[in-house]
């Protein structure tokens, strides 16, 4: 069974994660480091590059588990934006918030078709099996 895919969320999902590692580096080295000229906490961009080749082929099982992934940048952003009393910070846990939550609503419909379809599949061979 062929499922089709919407490759435009796929677009937007690698867009919005390639967005997300470039706003935690620049974030963390230039714009508002914990520490003047940078801090360790740019490490944080590493994970986010491990799922990058897959989300930009559209892998279907990259795309699942990076959307888990992403939600620890949701966090973060969300934790960053409630705490920290430097307005720059703030705005910029804003944008990280943002591009998290594009990422997952693009993975979520870009898996979508590809879960139903699997569903289906599996609805039918239960069906296979309890005839005889």
């Amino acid at each position: 069974m062929n499922v089709q895919l919407n490759p435009f969320f796929a677009r937007l999902a690698a867009a919005a994660l390639i967005g997300l590692i470039i706003l935690c580096l620049a974030w963390e080295l230039f714009i508002a480091p914990l520490r003047p000229g940078g801090s360790y906490l740019a490490l944080k961009v590493l994970p986010l590059l491990l799922p990058l080749r897959g989300v930009l082929k559209g892998n279907v099982y990259t795309l699942q588990w990076a959307s888990m992934l992403v939600l620890l940048y949701f966090m973060e952003g969300v934790t960053r934006a409630w705490s920290d009393p430097n307005s720059v910070s703030v705005m910029m846990a804003s944008i990280e918030i943002v591009l998290s939550l594009i990422f997952y609503i693009c993975a979520m419909f870009y898996l979508w078709p590809s879960k139903k379809a699997a569903k289906k599949r599996k609805k039918e061979q239960k069906l296979k099996e309890t005839q005889p």
